[in-house]
């Protein structure tokens, strides 16, 4: 568990994530990353959670139409 101190930023209040913290997202300065609330407080993740929710949906349609799919890629 990490501990980050709130501090302000121009008329804003943020966090500074520590190295580790950074490497272990796998981001870099200029990435955007996403705090999404959970039943058990928040999550922050670099992955966009309506991306994925998206990608699911189309899998399910390419699975449904993969035959008109392999079809139209002849």
């Amino acid at each position: 568990m990490l501990a980050l101190k709130l501090t302000g930023i121009g008329n804003s209040v943020g966090f500074v994530l520590p190295k580790e913290a950074v490497a272990r997202l796998k981001v870099e300065k200029g990435d955007t990353v996403f705090l999404t609330e959970t039943p058990d407080g928040y999550r922050l993740t670099p992955y966009d959670p309506t991306f994925e929710e998206q990608m699911g949906k189309a899998r399910e349609i390419m699975k449904r139409r993969r035959n008109a799919l392999r079809e139209l890629a002849k």
